[in-house]
């Protein structure tokens, strides 16, 4: 079992930056990919970025280019660091894991907030 706590949302101004932590524990030698999703009201939850244990990355497009994912392993944390923040990045940012079984887990989310 993995278990994954989110810190760092909030409210920003447009165009302004936020950075996500992502702290795992318990199996985490287990963990492959970790990763970010997103959820805004009325909305289905959508991927923003990943990173596997090799250093991979892909990001959504919408995110590409403001957005980048970094994984500490030492710490075994995973990061986003959001830059040139817009209103409709507004949403439930939720902390993914996935072990090498496939297995899903999940962080219980964290509010990002950006006014125009």
């Amino acid at each position: 079992q993995v278990q994954l706590v989110e810190s760092g949302g909030g409210l920003v101004q447009a165009g302004g930056s936020l950075r996500l932590s992502c702290a795992a524990s318990g199996s985490i030698f287990s963990i492959n990919v970790m990763g970010w999703y997103r959820q805004a009201p009325g909305k289905q939850r959508e991927l923003v970025a990943a990173v596997t244990s090799g250093g991979s990355t892909n990001y959504a497009d919408s995110v590409k280019g403001r957005f980048t994912i970094f994984r500490e392993n030492a710490k075994n944390t995973v990061y986003l660091q959001m830059n040139s923040l817009k209103p409709e990045d507004t949403a439930v940012y939720y902390c993914n894991a996935e072990d090498y079984g496939e297995s899903d887990y999940w962080g219980q989310g964290t509010q990002v907030t950006v006014s125009s």
